[in-house]
């Protein structure tokens, strides 16, 4: 039965996960849907049971900000590749905190300090839903990659913010991304 707000179980179950999805839309019809992996441990923390946050690295595009900055709709997803069957949506709305946000150093003491963060996303839950997860294969984790917290610091702070000034401007469809 949805709900707005994570059970104790629910809680765990996230807790427990290598891996989850994040998907996001713009407004116009011909926009481009977004749907992207995220993990890395550090990078995840329920705030409370109907608000969940992530700590977004620099990447390649910028579309989640983009979209929430436009609209606020997000859903995240987390699937049992181990154990039991499961998958797990949370649907709701999402604003973005850059680093210049009021609210983002208090937040940032709930993730690992990592090179590259870019901004943190906040989700407030509007629907939490169960589903059973059957048609998802059992997987083994293997670890962490590295590359990206390897670029970051090859890069350094001046060369990320320099990237994120080229690349993470705007998105895809043209929508303002992060603040330069």
């Amino acid at each position: 039965m949805p709900s707005q707000t994570l059970t104790a179980k629910q809680q765990s179950f996230i807790q427990q996960q290598k891996l989850f999805f994040v998907a996001t839309a713009p407004r116009a019809d011909t926009g481009l849907i977004n749907l992207s992996p995220k993990g890395l441990d550090g990078t995840l923390a329920i705030l409370d049971p109907s608000t969940v946050a992530y700590l977004d690295l620099t990447g390649s595009g910028v579309e989640t900000i983009a979209h929430l900055k436009e609209n606020g709709r997000i859903c995240l997803m987390f699937c049992a590749f181990d154990g039991q069957p499961n998958i797990l949506r949370i649907q709701g709305t999402g604003d973005v905190l850059e680093p210049d946000h009021p609210n983002y150093q208090d937040l940032a003491q709930h993730f690992t300090n990592l090179p590259g963060a870019r901004a943190i996303i906040r989700i407030k839950a509007q629907r939490i839903a169960d589903s059973c997860g059957f048609g998802v294969p059992l997987m083994a984790y293997q670890g962490e990659r590295d590359e990206l917290i390897t670029w970051a610091n090859k890069k350094g702070p001046k060369g990320v913010a320099n990237y994120q000034a080229k690349k993470n401007r705007t998105s895809l469809d043209g929508l303002p991304g992060i603040t330069p």
